[in-house]
């Protein structure tokens, strides 16, 4: 086992397990946005299935790399792009995303005057929901963790310690998301541009993520900065409403 702690190893493990995390980001979003619908008592447990689930999702692919290295072979050509089999689950993956995204901004938006002709979600629905889209990122996030480290114990580790962490992060975020609405809506609208980088992806129009991730930490900044002006401009509206002629 001393082989394992060497200065290289280590620094790939740190690496891996940053970049694993990076990209589990967009998945602890959807899984809290979806544990939302459920009722209180069970969304922690079902967050906590769904990245549980997402984990050993992972694992499995980590496990058949021969398997995930056959994906890439071409299938069949579509206006002279070539699609294989990761492009195809991309492709669903990211039209998948790019509709559940954009139906639950338009419950968001809409949902308030057509709550009673809605059936509740339910705690398999969600999961199941999770679980195609934990394919999709996890995916992803396996082809990552494949091109950054040969040794397979390093990828296992770096997964299952990026697992943990979002265990600890998917609370707080869960409960930041639910607290303010623009928020969701935000992480609803990156979801959106994930949903269409998969697919462009898919098509073999690849984009940097670094661009990508960019826009989300530019959105988010801007969007704390709304915040803290709003909790600032709050007491002094409540006075002036309250304020005697």
């Amino acid at each position: 086992m001393e082989s394992f702690f060497t200065a290289e190893i280590l620094i790939a493990l740190v690496t891996l397990t940053f970049l694993e995390v990076v990209l589990g980001v967009d998945n602890v979003i959807f899984i809290s946005i979806l544990s939302g619908k459920l009722p209180k008592e069970q969304q922690k447990r079902a967050r906590r299935v769904g990245l549980i689930a997402a984990m050993l999702m992972r694992l499995a692919l980590l496990g058949s790399i021969a398997w995930i290295a056959r994906l890439t072979a071409p299938l069949f050509t579509v206006m002279g792009q070539e699609i294989s089999g990761r492009d195809l689950i991309l492709i669903f993956g990211g039209l998948f995303l790019l509709a559940k995204a954009t139906y639950e901004i338009h419950d968001k938006l809409e949902g308030a005057s057509h709550a009673d002709g809605k059936a509740a979600a339910t705690f398999r629905s969600v999961i199941f929901q999770v679980m195609i889209l934990d394919i999709v990122f996890s995916l992803d996030s396996v082809i990552t963790a494949i091109g950054m480290a040969d040794d397979l114990r390093v990828m296992v580790t770096a997964v299952v310690l990026a697992v943990l962490v979002m265990l600890v992060a998917a609370e707080p975020i869960s409960a930041f998301v639910e607290e303010h609405p623009t928020i969701k809506i935000l992480a609803l609208s990156f979801l959106l541009l994930i949903g269409l980088s998969l697919v462009a992806d898919g098509f073999g129009q690849h984009n940097s993520k670094g661009y990508i991730y960019f826009a989300m930490g530019f959105s988010v900044f801007v969007e704390m900065v709304n915040i803290r002006v709003r909790g600032k401009g709050r007491p002094v509206e409540l006075h002036h409403k309250y304020e005697p002629e």
